[in-house]
């Protein structure tokens, strides 16, 4: 009823799971993850306790073949489960019992484990891994919603569609910088989830995105005098740093703010409210 991938980034340290379903909010049971440890998905018909004692097993440094040895080892119910893991070093495998329904499968690699029940054929993880492997260079959660995608667009859930998820975790990317869940976006009912877990994607990236320092605007000159009339036309003074901060906090767009500088993404969104307002 479900497929996913579970992913490893070496290039920015982090693990994540992209998973969509026939089946109401779906990222409350597959995805489980821990930096530093690796992620696990545990789907079909899932035993959630997989998620927890998988990352155990991680956290102690257990590799991933061994992880799902020992979780279906233990398992009376194994034959209906499936279940996906990376491990700390980006190792993938992946497990389908025998009984899971028709089409079902998988497939493991370095850096990835993708699987899938009541599939509309093999085709579908097929398709995700192809989309996996080819955009090495893409940020790791776009690569992640990019295999998703496709794999919808190879049949998905022959059932149809419900919902859909994207977790990312990474040392001290929460926001604030205190825990380790970088994104946790989830759709738990609604007729496009994949399509609206990409438009949730983008909004996370404009609020939560750390613009680029070479992008970076000196707010100086003309360029502050505009932003001040902007803020101004909107109801913030006190100057334009105070009333920058003001409108920013209100905004949540104070993950973009840069001392003496303006990230042009901020800029923007500025510059359409106070047309908005003009108009």
């Amino acid at each position: 009823m479900t497929f996913s991938i579970v992913a490893f980034d070496r290039d920015s340290g982090s693990w994540g799971i992209a998973v969509a379903s026939k089946f109401l909010a779906v990222g409350a049971v597959v995805p489980w993850g821990r930096a530093g440890a690796g992620a696990v998905a545990t789907q079909a018909m899932a035993n959630l306790s997989y998620g927890p004692d998988g990352l155990e097993l991680l956290g102690d440094g257990v590799g991933a073949d061994q992880v799902v040895a020992e979780l279906t080892g233990a398992d009376e119910e194994r034959e209906h489960r499936q279940v996906g893991v990376v491990d700390a070093d980006g190792r993938g495998a992946s497990f389908t019992g025998s009984l899971c329904m028709d089409w079902a499968g998988g497939q493991a690699g370095d850096g990835f484990a993708i699987q899938g029940n009541i599939l509309a054929g093999p085709q579908v993880v097929a398709a995700m891994a192809d989309a996996w492997r080819e955009q090495p260079g893409e940020p790791f959660e776009r690569r992640l919603v990019a295999a998703l995608s496709a794999g919808d667009e190879a049949g998905g859930d022959r059932r149809g569609r419900q919902s859909a998820a994207l977790r990312v975790w990474r040392a001290g990317a929460a926001y604030g910088g205190v825990l380790d869940l970088a994104i946790d976006l989830r759709v738990d009912d609604h007729r496009a989830p994949i399509e609206e877990l990409s438009r949730l994607l983008d909004l996370h990236e404009l609020y939560f995105g750390t613009p680029e320092p070479e992008s970076l605007l000196p707010l100086e000159g003309a360029l502050a005098a505009e932003v001040g009339a902007s803020l101004e036309a909107l109801g913030y003074q006190g100057g334009v740093a105070a009333a920058l901060d003001a409108w920013a906090s209100t905004e949540n767009f104070e993950e973009r703010l840069v001392p003496g500088k303006l990230d042009p993404v901020v800029l923007e969104q500025l510059r359409r409210q106070a047309a908005d307002k003009a108009s």
